[in-house]
């Protein structure tokens, strides 16, 4: 892709461009695609910076771009998962609005903006917080499959790790040549008092809380979660946002991490919560009405009586609950991003007798803020209608006892 003078047009930050839309080009992509699915199995791709598929040869982005329109429609590729992080370095975004034909779903970069924002203590920001965890409906309701189509992540190859996340302000990238001008400047970040790593046990303690925050969030949320791979043991970068740069210990993982005393387990945390969002469908999809009569989906504040979440919301609450033709499964999920302590009401079963059966009741799964460090309860606790107390920047995870 060249501009009228002759240089090259560069949408990627890595270079010229090609002219993806070219028939010759298109038909070499097709060509590579199918060849790695017919002979090597692969069962899907991630194209990054997919937004470049769908511009035309002066830049610009096309309507219905014919790169994008055959990759859906090839019978080769029909049953492969196909990915877009659906942005480019050229400032095109089409989140929400990239040209998916069904097939395509979407790296949700709106998710990890906005959990960022809402996890580091940015209450105000609770109602995109809701709609982003109940599987993005102002973006994808109508227009593809739906919540299906929303991959959710925080972290990624590009950025922060995790553990880096709730460590540093800012990036700290001087190592890679580029006197600290590479990688992004947007990291939505806290480093909870102290630029990088600490003895303090105050400040490892609440970065941790952290952590267990957003993995919590992330598998309790409509959607397909993916991880970044290192944060389940705490990889770190020291800072650096643009690690590709360098093939050395900052960009490699230290298994370690596994079994790191002073993790408080965070492995086997991460592993617990994906096994409790394999244990209830309704998280992962719409259900069937419950028998027990409550809502399919609510989010509220701190008392599940008021709906509604506005920008005074400093505790977010969100229902999933159905039937799975066996029995009624529900989650009632609670974050606090506040700094302050909040008392939480929760749902009240409309129908709460069950013949033979012990009456319904709450029970707790996980509360990332526990001063036994249990935070996965195994057996969950049941509540039997008391209101709950959150500490301050905490999740709080409820299960139904059907």
């Amino acid at each position: 892709m060249l501009n009228p003078d002759g240089t090259y047009m560069n949408f990627s930050g890595c270079g010229n461009t090609l002219n993806c839309n070219h028939p010759l080009v298109r038909q070499y992509i097709i060509d590579c695609l199918r060849h790695w699915v017919i002979e090597y199995h692969i069962d899907g791709f991630r194209f990054d910076l997919a937004t470049i598929l769908g511009r035309n040869q002066d830049g610009s982005p096309m309507q219905n771009p014919p790169l994008l329109e055959s990759l859906a429609a090839d019978p080769a590729l029909a049953d492969c998962k196909l990915i877009a992080e659906s942005w480019d370095a050229g400032g095109l975004y089409q989140v929400g609005g990239f040209p998916a034909y069904h097939r395509f779903a979407e790296w949700n970069g709106s998710y990890r903006d906005c959990l960022r924002d809402y996890l580091k203590g940015n209450y105000w920001n609770a109602p995109e917080t809701a709609r982003r965890i109940i599987g993005s409906p102002d973006l994808y309701m109508g227009v593809y499959a739906g919540y299906a189509s929303s991959v959710n992540f925080i972290t990624c190859h590009d950025g922060f790790t995790l553990r880096d996340l709730y460590s540093y302000n800012g990036k700290h990238n001087e190592a890679n040549g580029w006197q600290n001008t590479d990688g992004a400047n947007d990291n939505r970040s806290w480093n909870c008092g102290v630029e990088g790593e600490t003895d303090d046990p105050e400040i490892r303690g609440l970065r941790l809380k952290l952590m267990r925050n957003a993995v919590a969030v992330l598998l309790c949320s409509r959607g397909t979660p993916m991880l970044l791979a290192g944060d389940e043991m705490l990889h770190t970068q020291n800072g650096n946002n643009n690690g590709y740069c360098q093939d050395n210990e900052i960009s490699w993982l230290d298994w370690s991490g596994l079994t790191d005393p002073e993790s408080e387990n965070f492995p086997s945390f991460v592993r617990a919560m994906i096994r409790f969002r394999k244990k209830h469908p309704c998280i992962r999809r719409q259900l069937e009405p419950p028998a027990c009569k409550l809502p399919g989906l609510l989010t509220c504040g701190a008392d599940p009586e008021q709906y509604g979440v506005d920008e005074n919301t400093k505790t977010l609450g969100v229902l999933f609950a159905g039937n799975t033709g066996k029995k009624d499964d529900a989650v009632y999920m609670v974050i606090n991003s506040y700094w302050e302590w909040q008392t939480v009401k929760l749902p009240h079963f409309p129908n709460a007798q069950r013949d033979g059966a012990d009456p319904l009741c709450w029970h707790l799964a996980v509360y990332t803020a526990d001063e036994d460090r249990k935070f996965i309860k195994d057996p969950p606790i049941p509540l039997h209608d008391k209101p709950f107390i959150l500490a301050p920047r905490s999740v709080a995870v409820f299960e139904l006892n059907a």
